[in-house]
């Protein structure tokens, strides 16, 4: 068969394309948007109102991707970015944002979005639950890299969109005793002669102290379990190291293997006397203040009465479950992790509870034969970014009153409206969660009740 060349495009051209834009709004991402020449362009780190010189770097049919190079006009609305590592770290991505425009423009995204991509018109915006700015995450995790050349272990956050790992001595959006570990921990790493063999460190602020997770995929020498016992020592921290095989390692004055259910593991209370351990790696909000507001509304909004059924999709280890099941009548949590699901058991026995079940299942899969899945009054959905489309097929089988939808991507919230709205539901209540200040990331509440006019 004959083969015709054909010239690939000269991407350095596109690449080359500079010029001035002026910023007339943000995307629910938080990139600046301008116009040029009838295409959209999105540049991130630019604020609306501002002129500025733009690089186009990446080039589609109707809109391109460019790297702001200069702002020429700022907005009222810029700050000074807090963070030494800004720009750099691809973590945080509004610091430049100030605080308060940051949480309107959220606020302004997600009633866009769901206008946009659904049907759902809220009959009222709660107003938005928002905490402290700045030290607010008691998880992070810390990604290493060891450079051949120096012979050096890099501690950091992975650049924007790479793998890139950028090395940093603080984090002002970390609590402040996890920020402060950071410097320290980074020369214990270097130290180490197993350093080569390093993955990523986990930090957690938990009510049972500070934890640093330190993932090895070879076994610790004896003198290397010496300075890791010291340094948990000296700086306060329960020291856990993690295995190849994810086993759990507690290291002190003898190493003591961690499973789930153990007295050690990090816990946070969340009132009422609930108690909720879990396993470095499960998920949890890493919002404590937030968590807690977000908790106690949804607990409100459902106003669970002591004879109803309630449901509570992507249950996690228990963080609604529980304090649902505080306020009376039956609850069951389902979560499609196996691991989460044992350790959403224990929690219910930390917390003296005992009308509050859990089971495994793939929620997304068909459900409707599920022996648990019976009468729901209520039911809670909080499901990862891709939703929980899938779950709300069976809703005619389900019949709740009252749905409580929690949301990490108001997209995804937006799309699953339409099959509550189809089933009768309608939109009562829409607010804002800022579970992440200084980032784009927007997280929802909202209400659907069914109709019965």
């Amino acid at each position: 068969m004959a083969q015709f060349f054909k010239a690939k495009p000269n991407r350095s051209k596109q690449m080359a394309a500079k010029m001035s834009l002026q910023v007339t709004q943000l995307d629910h991402l938080g990139a600046g948007i301008g116009h040029h020449d009838g295409k959209i362009i999105f540049v991130p780190g630019a604020l609306p109102g501002e002129t500025t010189q733009v690089q186009v770097i990446e080039q589609k049919k109707r809109h391109a991707r460019a790297k702001l190079l200069d702002v020429v006009t700022p907005s009222d609305d810029r700050v000074l970015p807090l963070c030494p590592h800004y720009e750099q770290c691809g973590g945080c991505d509004l610091q430049h944002l100030d605080i308060d425009k940051q949480r309107q423009h959220k606020e302004d995204a997600l009633v866009d979005l769901m206008a946009k991509l659904s049907n759902a018109r809220s009959e009222s915006l709660s107003s938005a639950l928002v905490g402290a700015p700045w030290h607010y995450r008691r998880r992070a995790r810390l990604a290493t890299y060891y450079d051949k050349g120096t012979k050096q272990t890099s501690l950091g956050f992975r650049a924007q969109s790479s793998k890139q790992v950028i090395k940093i001595d603080q984090c002002p959006v970390l609590a402040t005793p996890l920020s402060e570990l950071i410097s320290p921990l980074s020369a214990l790493l270097n130290s180490l002669s197993g350093k080569k063999a390093l993955g990523h460190v986990e930090l957690i602020e938990a009510d049972n102290g500070l934890f640093s997770v330190i993932r090895t995929t070879k076994e610790f020498s004896t003198n290397d379990i010496n300075k890791v016992t010291e340094f948990a020592k000296q700086h306060h921290v329960k020291l856990i190291i993690q295995g190849n095989e994810s086993d759990l390692t507690l290291v002190g004055d003898e190493l003591k293997s961690l499973a789930n259910g153990d007295e050690d593991l990090p816990h946070y209370g969340l009132g009422d006397d609930v108690k909720l351990s879990f396993t470095p790696g499960n998920f949890v909000q890493v919002n404590a203040q937030m968590n807690q507001a977000m908790v106690d509304q949804a607990v409100d909004w459902l106003s669970v009465k002591a004879d109803e059924n309630v449901l509570d999709l992507f249950c996690g280890v228990g963080n609604f479950s529980l304090p649902l099941a505080k306020k009376g009548g039956k609850v069951i949590g389902v979560e499609g992790v196996p691991e989460m699901v044992h350790q959403a058991k224990i929690n219910a026995k930390l917390s003296d509870l005992t009308n509050v079940s859990f089971f495994h299942t793939d929620l997304s899969a068909d459900i409707s034969k599920e022996p648990w899945l019976g009468k729901v009054d209520k039911l809670l959905l909080d499901p990862a970014r891709a939703g929980a489309f899938e779950s709300l097929q069976w809703l005619k089988k389900m019949k709740p009153k009252s749905i409580v939808y929690v949301s990490c991507n108001p997209a995804s919230l937006a799309r699953d409206s339409e099959p509550l709205l189809k089933h009768g539901y309608k939109l009562v209540k829409l607010g804002l969660v800022d579970m992440f200040p200084q980032t784009h990331h927007i997280e929802a509440m909202a209400l659907f009740e069914l109709d019965k006019s």
